[in-house]
């Protein structure tokens, strides 16, 4: 796990409780420090401070996905503004905001490693299907109608859950607790936000693909 935060204080205290769980943790306090580190040893996860004193905490993560595009990102800030949030999540898989609980850090991190990291190895599996779609579960790569669809390692998990649910409504605190692991759902947004980020996404290739059912959940429309 690489940690860049420029605040020694906070970066500390992040290290110690990580290491105390079990995380390999590797700290840098500047954007130039966090891409040669992460360069040296390819981490499973990024937390990023979005303020960091030689540039922008979310360009260094979108500079960290283009080089590996596996890589999970979870950016720890004081803005706590809608647009900010939405902004960041747009790329990234979880966003938290200062002051922290030390445990939730801890046990968002491991959620989003369970739903991001594959095995070290992987059996052979075939595709799943669902109309013109097709997920690839040993690449973890996505195609609509033929054509690549670029998802974070979040929309993909999510993604997979609509379809192994085929055309079932699936319930928004179904996906909260199986996609993102969280137990307590009634006031996250974070599914509806997801959703439009995977619609905009497959719209662009093809009909309509995910519905809603207000009030309920999500799920997918026809499929044969």
């Amino acid at each position: 796990m690489l940690i860049v935060e420029d605040e020694p204080s906070i970066a500390d205290v992040l290290a110690i409780a990580l290491r105390y769980h079990r995380f390999e943790v590797m700290t840098a306090g500047t954007v130039r420090e966090g891409l040669a580190l992460a360069t040296r040893t390819r981490p499973d996860v990024a937390l990023l401070d979005v303020m960091l004193p030689d540039g922008d905490g979310r360009a260094l993560g979108r500079e960290l996905r283009a080089r590996r595009p596996d890589l999970a990102l979870v950016f720890l800030t004081a803005r706590d503004a809608p647009a900010e949030i939405v902004g960041a999540l747009g790329f990234g898989d979880d966003y938290i905001t200062k002051p922290f609980n030390i445990d939730e850090v801890v046990a968002r991190l491991g959620a989003v490693l369970r739903r991001t990291r594959s095995a070290d190895v992987l059996p052979e599996r075939p595709p799943l299907r669902y109309g013109d779609l097709e997920l690839d579960e040993t690449a973890y790569t996505v195609h609509r109608s033929g054509h690549t669809v670029q998802l974070t390692p979040t929309e993909y998990a999510l993604l997979r859950f609509l379809v192994r649910n085929g055309g079932r409504v699936v319930p928004k605190e179904q996906l909260l607790r199986h996609v993102w692991q969280y137990e307590h759902t009634a006031e996250s947004t974070v599914v509806e936000t997801y959703i439009s980020y995977l619609r905009r996404k497959l719209e662009a290739l093809g009909p309509p693909l995910i519905t809603t059912r207000r009030g309920v959940g999500y799920g997918l429309a026809g499929g044969a």
